[in-house]
């Protein structure tokens, strides 16, 4: 089949063509015909295969025909992400070329004035994200009383984001009468709630089991030895390291570990950046065309990234943190192995990421493949970074407690202080002695004043440290 099976014409026929488009993915065979006959259609797919044209295609050519009003759009793209808006709104461009049709986009980060001006000219298609589009209606800026044609993408992505009782609102800012097309990766029951209430009998085009993974990505899972983010990171740069690693998206869970990560590639001279919801949308960008157009060899993310995102020939992807909500890990391996294309996905996964891990085991219903990169033994200090023991609950912090004991004098100038075993066996001083003998005459009472008992070796147990006890409370 082709696009010139689907019903439609000539013009958008020759924009596909100079796109190099020649064939349509399963989601775009299904969901056209029926945008086209003015249906509600509610379209299941998983990430990266072709969502954005289901809905941007048959638009083109339904709007073709008449003119927008001033403030009044004429159709409404609700995207969750300022990202995926702009992406969207690129598309559209570059399939209606040969349409005389205005298109606005709203997305926060950018200023008001350059927005309100596009919709007092009319926009036939408005491209927005939920919190910058309700703005524009509580300023005045905006009716949506003449919409005829509403899509709402990445619907799952909404209700994570908690943008559900916002596009609750849009939906009844909108006429009762108009076709409605819902696209979503995966169908929770607070998305099938909004889809009984808001679609009048869709037609469903799902082409892919919810929440699986493509065959044309390769899973592999690396095993974290311990807990120590230094220990993780090494493990990241030997896997980046790997031959056919062209380009990649590194995913971390939090903000703060993004900026840690890139920042420690940066150092280690990867071409690296880091791109989250903290930054101003103009550096967010930026970094996403650098990365587009290959001067920038990896993009170290947090999941803003993760859904919808068209990147070209993303070659890997690399999971430094095992995501919290086992669907994520799907949308996160999508960025790769796209359009036909063979990917890699590689996960690091410590002691602490046993239950997560399992979650998404259980999701895709197969073992991911284990490899080891660089042996799995911790790599010398980074470049500016100490030489200190963390500790895994505060990550990167040193771990608290002074490093020597407030009795031991300062070593001097190049001379290092025994280790423990060592100290123990060296010839004892009489005072040294006469403390000793001391010491194990209060035997264990001694040591219930002081709050612990010993162990098999003798050592007194001290309570709340685990592995982390520092030397100096096991000496005498």
């Amino acid at each position: 089949m082709s696009f010139k099976d689907l019903g439609l014409s000539p013009a958008l026929l020759t924009a596909l063509d100079d796109a190099g488009y020649t064939q349509p993915t399963p989601i775009q065979s299904g969901a056209i015909p029926v945008a086209l006959s003015g249906r509600d259609v509610l379209g299941i797919a998983q990430t990266g295969t072709g969502k954005t044209a289901s809905f941007v295609l048959p638009m083109i050519e339904r709007l073709s025909r008449g003119r927008a009003k001033a403030r009044m759009p004429r159709s409404l793209i609700v995207e969750p992400t300022r990202e995926l808006a702009a992406q969207v709104a690129e598309n559209f461009e570059k399939y209606a070329k040969n349409f005389k049709l205005n298109m606005a986009l709203l997305i926060g980060g950018v200023a008001f004035g350059p927005q309100e001006k596009i919709l007092n000219q009319g926009a036939d298609v408005l491209i927005a994200t939920p919190g910058r589009l309700l703005d524009h209606f509580e300023r005045g800026r905006l009716l949506l009383n003449g919409v005829q044609i509403l899509v709402v993408d990445e619907a799952d992505r909404m209700l994570d984001m908690g943008f559900i009782p916002d596009l609750e609102r849009i939906f009844s800012l909108t006429p009762p009468v108009k076709q409605t097309l819902f696209f979503s990766a995966t169908m929770p029951p607070e998305i099938q709630r909004l889809v009984s209430r808001f679609l009048k009998d869709p037609e469903r085009v799902e082409v892919a089991k919810p929440a699986t993974t493509a065959a044309t990505v390769r899973q592999l899972l690396v095993r974290v030895p311990d807990r120590t983010p230094k220990t993780k990171r090494a493990l990241l740069r030997a896997a980046l390291d790997q031959p056919d690693v062209k380009n990649g998206i590194i995913f971390c869970n939090r903000k703060r570990d993004v900026d840690v990560v890139a920042r420690s590639l940066q150092r280690h001279n990867y071409s690296a950046d880091p791109i989250h919801g903290d930054l101003e949308q103009r550096q967010r960008m930026a970094t996403l065309d650098r990365f587009k157009t290959g001067e920038l060899r990896f993009l170290v993310a947090s999941d803003v990234a993760a859904r919808g995102l068209d990147i070209p020939a993303v070659s890997h992807v690399f999971n430094f943190d095992v995501p919290h909500h086992a669907d994520d890990y799907v949308h996160r391996i999508g960025r790769t192995g796209r359009a036909g294309l063979s990917g890699v996905s590689v996960t690091l996964a410590g002691p602490e990421d046993a239950k997560n891990l399992a979650a998404v085991v259980k999701l895709i219903g197969k073992d991911i493949e284990e490899v080891r990169f660089g042996g799995g033994a911790p790599a010398a200090p980074e470049a500016g970074e100490p030489a200190a023991q963390t500790d895994a609950r505060d990550g990167d912090k040193p771990a608290s407690g002074r490093s020597r004991s407030r009795r031991g004098r300062k070593p001097a100038d190049g001379e290092s202080r025994p280790a423990p075993a060592a100290d123990a066996a060296r010839p004892r001083t009489p005072g040294e002695k006469g403390d000793r003998e001391r010491s194990e005459k209060r035997g264990d009472k001694g040591d219930e004043r002081r709050g612990g008992d010993r162990n098999e070796d003798g050592e007194r147990k001290v309570t709340g440290f685990g592995a982390d006890m520092p030397d100096f409370f096991r000496r005498r």
